[in-house]
């Protein structure tokens, strides 16, 4: 039975989506493709009509997480002043629901470390994504020039993944909220403005001594010869 290239489109879709999930669960080789193709109500065998090798589908997964990742933040930074998007942004990524659901959150630091053993060529398409998150992130920082909110964004990112990497690893318990507390602070108070150093008080010159009076210089006559 042939199907119509749309429902093609729409099986793709669908694999890539729940590929997405499972990676992101299990990482890049925690499962395989016949069990990724069972959890889209696809058989093994027709893995190949849609994909040429493992690694496609390992890309596009890792591209789709992180294109939602970048859409939830515009989506959360919409009708929002600009001053106040950062700190929406931070909270929720820096929560307790997003450090217990990895399956549907953030690709970087679920499957960041398997990605820097990957081919050269799913790298270089994760580090593409990555550069679209910092872009992203970057417009949080308005009143930075475009390369200081460049270099912030890439700070700010590198607090939060790490941050919730952290807080994963240790688990849900009161040790993993602390990290999360500790990841939102550092993460906002690394975005403020640096202040201005106080400038040390002028020291008070040292009053000038009077100069003192010259000698007289006058002479006196002589007195006369006689």
């Amino acid at each position: 039975m042939r199907y119509s290239k749309e429902h093609k489109l729409e099986t793709h879709a669908r694999i890539v989506r729940k590929a997405s999930v499972r990676l992101r669960e299990k990482g890049a080789h925690g499962i395989g493709v016949a069990d990724l193709m069972k959890d889209a109500g696809l058989t093994h065998g027709g893995f190949y009509a849609h994909f040429s090798s493992r690694e496609q589908l390992v890309i596009e997964a890792f591209a789709y997480a992180m294109d939602r990742a970048n859409e939830r933040w515009r989506k959360l930074a919409d009708d929002t002043p600009p001053r106040e998007m950062l700190a929406i942004v931070v909270n929720n990524y820096l929560s307790a629901a997003h450090r217990d659901d990895p399956g549907r959150g953030c690709a970087v630091p679920a499957l960041g470390a398997e990605i820097a053993r990957e081919s050269p060529k799913t790298r270089r398409a994760f580090a593409a994504k990555l550069e679209q998150m910092i872009a992203t992130m970057a417009t949080r920082f308005p009143d930075a020039s475009p390369k200081a909110a460049r270099k912030q964004a890439m700070a700010t990112l590198a607090t939060m993944m790490g941050a919730l990497l952290m807080a994963r690893v240790a688990g849900s318990g009161e040790l993993s909220d602390a990290i999360l507390e500790a990841g939102r602070d550092a993460a906002l108070a690394g975005a403020m403005p640096a202040k201005p150093a106080p400038k040390a008080p002028a020291r008070p010159r040292a009053a000038r001594k009077p100069a003192a009076a010259a000698p007289s210089r006058t002479r006196t006559k002589a007195a006369p010869r006689r």
